[in-house]
């Protein structure tokens, strides 16, 4: 049975945070600096984890205004802000045009066109000369997992309501088609970081029971499909992975990818 936002929330807070958005997010740290920033918007903030931490670091000289993706998720970035007396401003507001010295967006789970439309925000609400930054899959990533996903979809012959894992796969973007991509929305000297993330599980079972995969991951992959149909492909999948790889763990890569670049 589907999980309710505020179920979805949760969990997010609870397994996204540590299994995913850290990957990500440690690149921007490493990349970004935000000394000489008067206000910095962070979308799609979730749980606001790294918005609170931005806020720590810099928020002697940085005003940041944190907007997130549902009220479930807001209700969470907003109490563990006051739990940890942050000023960061959480909200689910629409920023206005022009508005930010810096701009932060995750686009994480942002897949095939929805990352364009991430950074085309992300950029809208920038002032001329501000620093904007997007992070987000690139292409390569899951491929372990899609291999395995094209085999139990030819195996379980779902008929033409099954997913196209050949969409699936091209649904990330190249390195150079997000430079491209980041040029034609109104960025200028436009750089991206790639690093190979390595996610681990000890077996099939563990990999798709785990609430990252389970609950966010297939969910999306496995849309086209019933419940029923869904769980014959989720059972197939962790028998495939064993009987793969054995008393092996499982592993699949993710290309996590940071795109920066200054408003033209």
């Amino acid at each position: 049975m589907p999980k309710s936002e505020k179920e979805l929330a949760y969990l997010a807070d609870l397994y996204v945070q540590a299994e995913w958005t850290r990957r990500f997010t440690e690149l921007v740290d490493k990349h970004i600096d935000l000394t000489e920033t008067e206000n910095l918007a962070y979308l799609n903030a979730g749980t606001g984890e790294h918005a609170i931490s931005l806020g720590e670091k810099f928020g002697k000289t940085t005003d940041v205004f944190a907007s997130c993706e549902n009220a479930e998720v807001l209700l969470i970035a907003r109490d563990k802000a006051a739990a940890l007396r942050s000023a960061v401003d959480f909200s689910q507001i629409r920023f206005e045009d022009d508005s930010f010295d810096a701009v932060f967006a995750d686009a994480s789970f942002a897949f095939g066109e929805e990352a364009a439309e991430v950074a085309e925000e992300a950029i809208r609400i920038a002032r001329v000369g501000a620093d904007v930054a997007f992070f987000l899959p690139s292409a390569g990533s899951f491929g372990e997992i899609f291999s395995l996903l094209w085999e139990v979809l030819e195996t379980e012959d779902l008929g033409p309501n099954g997913p196209n894992v050949e969409e699936l796969i091209t649904q990330f973007p190249s390195t150079a088609e997000l430079k491209r991509l980041a040029e034609s929305l109104g960025l200028v000297n436009v750089r991206r970081e790639t690093v190979n993330e390595i996610f681990e599980y000890e077996n099939g079972e563990e990999f798709v029971t785990s609430p990252f995969v389970a609950d966010f991951l297939l969910p999306r992959w496995l849309a086209p499909l019933d419940e029923d149909e869904q769980k014959r492909v989720v059972d197939a999948l962790a028998k495939l992975i064993d009987d793969e790889d054995g008393s092996m763990a499982f592993r699949f890569s993710v290309k996590a990818t940071l795109v920066t670049g200054e408003k033209g």
